[in-house]
């Protein structure tokens, strides 16, 4: 799933940057760039399948949070400005995030971070499906949640394990745990954790997913098996 994304603001550099952000998240797809709130009323009746604002708040004519609040279909936001007062009526119009500019790509992660989680959480069935986004590779990963198959602790990183194949990140793996949600995932060793949704069989001390073996620790395995079979 791609987050249709639409900028706004009238400063040409603030336009490079966000572009430049954009372009190294591969699921968000940029729509189209406007220097004004006139522009981007017309960009929004255009093309009905913009998801999130990138919004600056200080623009002539029109405010950004005016431009906003006027809106009878309001997508995501996430309000961009160099004036830190406005932060607290950003949020009052139920922003997704306020970005203070300068703002580093690490910061402009977190605030899109927020917004993959709100469309998790989200009512409408095209956005049922959950997923996480990773770094590996020097790039971001968006995994969907159930081509996981499991993760492995590995030293200072943690392997996710695909159907054929596995990316690398840095991350301790109890922080990696802790990001998926339990009623999918579960530990069954001290180095592993499973999604339940791709078991296929236990064999004795083993967990076998698709072709996939993963051991089971004596000390989860209580849990592991109260966990199938309950279902």
């Amino acid at each position: 799933m791609n987050i249709n994304c639409l900028i706004i603001d009238d400063e040409p550099s603030s336009q490079m940057v966000i572009k430049t952000f954009l372009d190294r998240i591969d699921f968000l797809q940029l729509s189209g760039v406007c220097n004004n709130a006139v522009e981007a009323i017309s960009e929004l009746n255009r093309n009905p399948t913009i998801d999130l604002l990138f919004l600056d708040i200080n623009m002539p004519k029109i405010s950004g949070l005016s431009f906003y609040k006027s809106l009878q279909h309001q997508p995501f936001v996430i309000f961009t400005t160099a004036y830190p007062e406005y932060a607290l009526e950003g949020f009052e119009v139920n922003a997704i995030d306020y970005l203070l500019k300068p703002f580093s790509f690490d910061r402009f992660f977190i605030a899109v971070n927020k917004v993959v989680e709100k469309f998790n959480t989200k009512n409408d069935n095209t956005f049922q499906e959950e997923f996480i986004i990773i770094k590996a590779d020097k790039k971001l990963h968006k995994i969907t949640l159930n081509n996981i198959y499991y993760i492995e602790a590995f030293g200072d990183y943690v392997k996710i394990y695909l159907q054929n194949s596995y990316l690398l990140t840095y991350s301790t793996f109890s922080k990696m745990l802790d990001s998926l949600p339990s009623k999918k995932f579960i530990q069954t060793h001290k180095s592993f954790a499973i999604n339940l949704s791709r078991v296929t069989l236990v064999d004795g001390n083993q967990v076998v997913l698709s072709s996939l073996k993963v051991p089971i620790g004596q000390k989860y395995k209580a849990g592991f098996i109260k966990r199938i079979n309950n279902g």
